[in-house]
C-alpha cells in the first residue's frame, strides 16, 4: 500500500510501533498512547485503523486453549445464554405474582420457544457467516418447536412425567449441553482460523 494513505499522524504512529518491541495490542496501545501523549482509546483507534489498512499485523495467541477461549469475549454468548437460563429457573420455581410474573412469562416463553432451538443451531452452525440472521431465528424456533415435544415425550416415559419441574429442569439440560457442543465447535473454529 502506498503511503499516501496514511495520514500523518498514522505514519508517526506506525514509526513508534515499529521501533517498539510490543508483545500484544495491549502493549502497542500503551506504546503509542504514552509516546504521542494521546488518550489510550485514541491510540487503539490507530492502531485498528492501521490494521485495517494493512499495514500491521495482528495474530492470535497460538496457546489458547478451550479454557481460555470459554473466558474470552468470543463465547461471551455461552455465559449470558447460561445467566439467562438460570434466572429463567429462578423465576420459573420462586415467582408466583405480579410484577415480576411478567417477566417470568416472557423469559418462559423464550426459554421454550427460542433457546433450545438457538443452541442445537450454534452447534450445527458454528461459524457465523454460515446463516443469515432472520434464517438463524427462524429456524431457532422452528427447531425449538420440534426439541421441546420430544423432551415431552421423554418425560412421560420417566416416573417424574410431565409437570413444571422436570420440563424446566429437562430443557435446562438439554440447552446447556447443546451449548456447551456448540461452544466446542466454535472454539476449534476459531482454533482453526487463528491458532
Amino acid at each position: 500500500m502506498a503511503d499516501k494513505e496514511l495520514t500523518k499522524e498514522e505514519k508517526e504512529a506506525l514509526k513508534i510501533l515499529e521501533k517498539g518491541a510490543v508483545k500484544n495490542v495491549k502493549e502497542a496501545v500503551s506504546l503509542l498512547s504514552e509516546k504521542k501523549k494521546i488518550p489510550f482509546e485514541k491510540a487503539a483507534e490507530m492502531i485498528f485503523k492501521l490494521w485495517k489498512k494493512g499495514y500491521i499485523d495482528m495474530v492470535y495467541d497460538k496457546e489458547i486453549n478451550i479454557l481460555h477461549y470459554a473466558m474470552s469475549v468470543e463465547s461471551s454468548w455461552f455465559w449470558i445464554l447460561v445467566s439467562v437460563i438460570i434466572f429463567t429457573i429462578i423465576l420459573v420455581f420462586h415467582v408466583k405474582n405480579p410484577p415480576l410474573i411478567y417477566i417470568r412469562y416472557i423469559l418462559g416463553s423464550l426459554y421454550v420457544l427460542y433457546i433450545p432451538g438457538a443452541t442445537l443451531i450454534e452447534a450445527l452452525y458454528p461459524r457465523g457467516e454460515e446463516l443469515e440472521p432472520l434464517e438463524r431465528l427462524a429456524l431457532s424456533i422452528g427447531l425449538s418447536l420440534a426439541l421441546v415435544p420430544l423432551v415431552g415425550l421423554v418425560l412421560n416415559y420417566t416416573p417424574w412425567g410431565i409437570r413444571l419441574g422436570p420440563v424446566t429442569i429437562s430443557l435446562a439440560l438439554l440447552s446447556i449441553f447443546l451449548a456447551l457442543i456448540a461452544l466446542k465447535r466454535k472454539y476449534e473454529y476459531y482454533a482453526l482460523t487463528y491458532g
